[in-house]
């Protein structure tokens, strides 16, 4: 049995997946979720696991290159809006209707229970070398 990191078998075997340059939208649980990309859906009740949790796991886990966000969460959202800034110091804003379009080329969607608004966020996946 693993014993740190990811423990969900979903969600660690689709990071196993990922390459360079593939898209992984990380939600709210009110994003429209696009038809296509695979989903690991980890909301359970409203506000649980939180944004935050959930963002700080993937960034153990994976090499980001960068990360766009709706430029929205500024307002309707500071505390997600800081950790955003806080974790990626390159952050494009884009309106929230550019961004749930860019998220139908994601190859993965990791849904939370986050029940605040546009805590939402497409990354990019690097590479390690």
């Amino acid at each position: 049995m693993k014993k740190a990191g990811i423990l969900n078998r979903h969600l660690a075997g689709a990071l196993a997946e990922l390459g360079h340059g593939d898209r992984v939208l990380v939600c709210d649980a009110g994003m429209p979720v696009p038809a296509g990309p695979r989903v690991v859906d980890l909301a359970f009740r409203a506000g649980i696991p939180s944004f935050a949790d959930v963002l700080e796991g993937l960034l153990d886990e994976l090499v980001i290159e960068s990360a766009t966000a709706a430029h929205e969460v500024r307002e309707a959202n500071p505390e997600a809006a800081r950790l955003l800034a806080e974790c990626f110091p390159d952050l494009e804003l884009v309106a929230h209707d550019e961004l749930k379009a860019l998220s139908a080329g994601a190859r993965l969607v990791v849904r939370t229970g986050e029940a605040r608004p546009y805590a939402n966020v497409l990354l990019r996946c690097g590479v390690f070398f």
